[in-house]
């Protein structure tokens, strides 16, 4: 069996505000599709994914609204907004900094 790796800090807040990005989703749906596009490697347990979702919330970055999911049953869709779509764009930009700059300690250390 394989661990899941840790998430850096922050790191959660920016793959929910990406995934976001392109349509509304239910909090199950974000978790999915986090762990579907790093090919299983990331699996989001519920216990940080609400808090997050609340957190983001409370900062105005996604707003939510009740509808009936694709199951038929009432579920929390999350959308990002205009502020969100601003915060992403600057975790992004600090994200790819912070990679590039780890990078090269790897290849030189």
């Amino acid at each position: 069996m394989t661990r899941t790796p840790d998430l850096l800090p922050g790191t959660l807040d920016l793959l929910i505000l990406r995934t976001l990005q392109r349509d509304p989703l239910h909090g199950w749906a974000v978790s999915e599709r986090i762990q579907q596009i790093s090919e299983d490697v990331l699996q989001i347990n519920q216990g940080s994914l609400y808090p997050a979702l609340h957190r983001l919330e409370h900062q105005g970055w996604i707003e939510a609204e009740w509808k009936v999911s694709e199951l038929g049953r009432r579920a929390k869709y999350y959308r990002l907004t205009a502020s969100g779509r601003r915060q992403l764009a600057v975790e992004a930009r600090e994200w790819e900094r912070m990679a590039n700059a780890i990078g090269r300690v790897m290849k030189l250390a």
